[in-house]
């Protein structure tokens, strides 16, 4: 491993500023990706920090991404809130309609936003995390690229399809949890390869379908879902809800858009927003209270809910900063040069 560098935030959202708009990223989507960023390099959540501005770059330079596409809303029914990215990055499109998401769940009590033509490479915990701090319940989901076998093969045909999901809370963080269907995403073993890091067995299948510990040999092989033929279904599911749904691509059309580019997957994603207080009315106190008996049901026996250890490193780098491995630096300052 290489030397650790500290950084402030702000020093990090403006690396990433820099890098993205020196090769040409437009600044709204630029400042878009850097929050992005900025969140994942503070919650300690490495591959979807500071690394992906590499990704951003490389997908940039492929000629895949359109830099300076406009976001573009329409209303196809009164509870679907559908943003066309025009092949930009996702980012800017959430933030678009995000607003008229968050209206349109307080009027009719849950509400979807579709985003569609979108190059995605972020986590979807900052996206539902937005949605809680509305204070509405927050799912969202979205396909990849076809990296990942269905149980008992051993070729890709799902994409690491991650899911997420946010309930609010008074007063405290929310409930929050964001996982892929793979065993782990995929930034996670290109970071092992980075690092010459052997891979847990369980996470890839070499390109002769072997469970492998190498982390290239799974990058060029495939791989795998977690919890076998649940994680397989969950990853199914995902493929119909925020692809053949909503009029975008699976994963393996995603990655046959791509045709070897090495671009970020372009395809759909689906978010969902439910208002509690339209499901529950007078009962809304009530609602609250079992929720959190739920919550202290699994804390007090000693057990954590997701994302504690996010929301710990959180208040640990906006109090000392964050650590970056200066060979990921010396990476980034050699796309500026």
């Amino acid at each position: 491993m290489s030397e650790l560098i500290n950084l402030d935030l702000d020093q990090v959202h403006a690396l990433a500023m820099r890098a993205l708009t020196r090769n040409g990223m437009g600044a709204d989507h630029a400042r878009a990706i850097a929050d992005t960023i900025t969140q994942g390099q503070r919650d300690e959540c490495h591959s979807h920090g500071l690394y992906r501005v590499l990704v951003c770059v490389q997908s940039l330079r492929s000629g895949k991404v359109d830099p300076l596409a406009r976001p573009t809303v329409s209303r196809p029914a009164p509870s679907i809130v559908s943003v066309d990215a025009h092949r930009g990055y996702s980012l800017l499109a959430f933030q678009t309609g995000l607003p008229l998401l968050v209206e349109q769940a307080r009027e009719l009590g849950v509400a979807a936003l579709v985003i569609r033509n979108c190059f995605h490479f972020s986590a979807l915990w900052p996206e539902v995390e937005a949605i809680a701090a509305e204070g509405l319940v927050g799912l969202a989901m979205t396909p990849s690229h076809a990296w990942v076998a269905p149980e008992g093969g051993s070729k890709g045909v799902f994409g690491t399809n991650p899911l997420a999901f946010a309930w609010p809370r008074e007063g405290r963080e929310p409930f929050v949890f964001d996982f892929a269907t793979s065993a782990i995403a995929r930034g996670d073993i290109e970071l092992h390869a980075r690092q010459d890091k052997p891979i847990p067995l369980g996470w890839g299948l070499d390109a002769n379908g072997r469970p492998t510990t190498n982390a290239r040999a799974a990058l060029e092989g495939a791989m795998q879902t977690f919890g076998g033929h649940k994680g397989s279904a969950l990853a199914a599911m995902i493929e119909l809800l925020a692809g053949a749904l909503i009029g975008d691509m699976t994963s393996a059309e995603s990655l046959a858009f791509d045709a070897g580019a090495g671009a970020t997957p372009c395809h759909g994603e689906l978010l969902l927003a439910f208002d509690p207080a339209r499901f529950l009315g007078n009962a809304m106190e009530e609602g609250q209270r079992r929720a959190e008996q739920l919550f202290a049901a699994i804390t007090d026996q000693g057990a954590r809910l997701p994302s504690q250890r996010r929301f710990a490193a959180r208040k640990r780098s906006e109090r000392e900063g964050v650590w970056v491995e200066q060979a990921l630096l010396d990476d980034i300052e050699r796309l500026m040069a």
